[in-house]
Parts: structure tokens; sequence; C-alpha cells
């Protein structure tokens, strides 16, 4: 977590994520004053009544918040009511809600666009309430900064999701390596995913990923550039270092791979829908993968942090944050949740137990982690990782169109462009 800390004061300004109308709309909008009850007033944990409370979350995370919601509503007088949004509608949904006063009394977001929401005040203050939680430091701080607006965090993890190595024991152990070692870096990862390519069988491939998904590469491409010290961002997220000479490596050792056929052939289309199906059905011998799909793995995976170029280990601190939203006149009961959510019975008996990751670091080491080294793994590798944040995150590395897209292509199915120009477009759309 090197630099996520240092980024909210430029943050303050953020509004990239949102489309110009939102901004407008929200504008003309009641703010915190006209929320209720202040959630602080309640108690360190909040008011537990009987209420009807809303929460929204995108379909991604529908596993983990129904977990969440239903073991809240079993212990609970309060009652969370989950509305589940298709992923490619969550942020239009979120903006006609937010212009018309109709958010939820909880919603959670993106980590990535966690910043620009706060910014935009679509959240409600929660600085006293976090301030006071006895294991705030414990608390995953990559979420908590991403939410903090002039020293105020508004938002706590709901779910991490983690970019790791995970690889087919089975599949290592028929291509002769060692099912029990994780790859110590992107050329024994590369070597790895020629030998099971070698071994020839129907269907099988080395190695996959999403070549036209731009979060996809986010999510696994940034910490192999991270775990060997370069950086993808300059400090105030203005600028694109995704020319440097440890991302040209990432390329360059991508490209040999395709070039080598150790690819799935569909990764070069593959846009996020199914860029993980090929791995979890036993296909594929090892890749970047998300860490909320362990519990879903139906074979024997090892699991380890994702290498550099030159060694080390590293991650994307993704998933989503959660917060009271400014409509909600029901702040107090609200907090409930978002306590019990960060408490130990909900963060190890509810997320550890379904073998997702913990969002506090003093809960890493729980009774389930112990019985399965790879969560322990998973948990002490996300104090490794970042959470990258800019303005315009979204167009420069999300969108179908991105340029971020368009450098991949070049340096690894095309074998064209300059990176330093494609870069250049990055930085460009960075600092619109």
């Amino acid at each position: 977590m090197r630099r996520t800390l240092g980024r909210r004061t430029a943050l303050r300004s953020l509004a990239g994520a949102l489309a110009a109308t939102l901004v407008l709309a929200v504008a003309g909008c009641g703010g915190d004053d006209e929320a209720g009850t202040d959630a602080a007033q309640a108690g360190p944990n909040g008011v537990d009544d009987g209420s009807e409370l809303t929460l929204w979350t995108r379909a991604p995370l529908e596993k983990q918040a129904k977990l969440l919601v239903d073991a809240y509503n079993a212990s609970h007088q309060n009652k969370v009511s989950l509305t589940v949004v298709p992923n490619d509608d969550y942020v239009a949904k979120v903006g006609a809600a937010a212009g018309s006063g109709g958010l939820p009394d909880l919603f959670a977001a993106d980590i990535v666009y966690v910043p620009n929401w706060v910014s935009q005040g679509l959240f409600q203050d929660l600085s006293t309430n976090i301030n006071g939680l006895s294991f705030k430091d414990q608390i995953n701080k990559g979420h908590l900064s991403a939410g903090t607006l002039d020293g105020k965090p508004h938002v706590l993890p709901f779910v991490l999701d983690l970019s790791m190595l995970f690889w087919n024991k089975e599949l290592f152990k028929e291509a002769g390596l060692d099912p029990e070692k994780a790859p110590a870096n992107l050329e024994e990862y590369a070597a790895a995913a020629k030998k099971i390519q070698g071994l020839k069988k129907p269907g099988v491939y080395g190695t996959a990923t999403g070549l036209n998904c731009g979060g996809c590469l986010v999510f696994t491409w940034f910490p192999s550039i991270w775990a060997s010290g370069g950086e993808v961002l300059s400090a105030d997220g203005k600028s694109s270092e995704l020319a440097g000479d440890t991302a040209k490596q990432v390329y360059s050792t991508w490209a040999d791979l395709w070039k080598s056929g150790a690819v799935l052939p569909s990764s070069a289309g593959e846009t996020g829908p199914t860029w993980t199906a090929a791995f979890t059905e036993g296909k594929v011998g090892l890749m970047f993968y998300p860490a909320t799909l362990l519990s879903s793995t139906p074979f024997d995976a090892g699991v380890a942090g994702i290498p550099g170029p030159t060694g080390g280990a590293s991650t994307f601190v993704g998933g989503d944050g959660i917060g009271v939203s400014k409509d909600s006149k029901k702040a107090a009961q609200a907090w409930n949740f978002l306590s019990w959510m960060m408490s130990e019975d909900a963060q190890v008996e509810v997320l550890a137990k379904n073998k997702d990751v913990v969002s506090r670091a003093d809960l890493a080491t729980n009774k389930y982690a112990s019985t399965d080294p790879r969560l322990v793994t998973i948990n002490e590798v996300a104090g490794k990782g970042d959470t990258p944040v800019a303005l315009n995150f979204q167009q420069a590395f999300n969108a179908p169109s991105s340029p971020w897209l368009t450098l991949v292509r070049n340096q690894v199915l095309n074998g064209t462009g300059d990176v330093q120009k494609d870069n250049e477009e990055i930085t460009a759309v960075l600092q619109q």
C-alpha cells in the first residue's frame, strides 16, 4: 500500500466516474442535513429497532452480499432488503437515484468509483463512527482511504476482491512441475504455462487472461508491475507510467506467451464475462484470478501473490466499499448494519467461513483460515497491494475503447504501436 493514502487530497475535485448530468442533479438535491438522525448520535453500534433498510449491490458480489444480509437479518431486529443490480447498469442506476433523491439507505460501489462518489456527496460522513472503532487501524487501508475526503472516512470495505496467482495442481503434476511451489517471477510463470501447453491435452492451455477487458488487465497486470517495484500512475493519479521498464517486461512476457500458443485463444476477444471460466473448468494450468472465486473452484488449486518480472508479490485490492447514502433517513440503523459487518462475527463466521477475504488484518489468521493456508496467504498479500484511483479511471482503463486496451493489444497481440505514444494517450484521458 505504497501511495494510496497520499492520493486523497488530490481527489477532492474528482467527478470523472459520473456523467455531468449527475453532477448537476446532485447539486440540486439535499445533503446530509436532510438525512435524518445522524449515525453518530446513536452510539458505537447504531440502532437496532426493527427498521426496514434498503441496500444495493452490483451483481458480481451477489453471493457475499446475500450471505451478509441473511446473517444480519437472522440476528437483528432491523431487516435489510437487498437489491442486486447488473454490473453494467449499476452506475446509471446510482446516478438516476442520486439525482432524484432516491438512493437506498446503504449502497456499495466498486472501489475505483468510491472517491468520485464521495466527492459528489453521495455518501454520508461516517468519521465519528469509523474513528470510534477500536479496530480501525486493522481495517483495510486501501478501502478506507478510497472513501476518505478531507480526512473524513465515508465508507467501509464491503467485500474485498484480490487478484492472485492460482494454479491447477493436477496439471502441474502432469507437466512435471512442483504442485506445491508457485512461480517465483514472471519468467517462471511463463515457463510453467509453456510446460503445461506442452502436454498437448485437448482443450487445455497453459494460461488465460482477458485481452479485450481493460478491467481484467488492470486487476491482474498492475500487480505484476508493482511486485517488481514499478508504478502505474503518478502520485496524483494524473499521469500514466505504463511505459516504464517493468511494464515493458510484463508486455513482452505476455507477447511471447501469446506467440508460443500457450494462451487460451479466446483470451484475445474476452471482454470480461467469462474470463475465468476455463480455469474453473480445469482447462487452464495457471492464471491471475480473483480470490473471491476460491470457494467455487472445484479442484485443488495453489494460491500465491502475483509475481513481477523480477519476483516479489502484489495484488490489486479491489472489490466494493459501502456506506450510508445521502438520502437515508435511517443513518443510525444503517450504521448498525455496518458496525456489525465489521465485527468478528461477520468477518469470520460469514466471510471467512465462506473462504472470502476478511477486511481486518487482525482477523487474517482466523479459525477457518487456519484450516486452509491459502486463505492466510490471500489475507497476507492484501497488505502488499494497492488500490489505484484516478480521475477518469473508467475512461482511461476500463472502458471498451480505452487507451489502456489499445496499448496492451498493440504490445501483446499486434506487435505494433509505440508504447510511449500509447501511454501518453492514457495520460491525456486522465487529464481531461
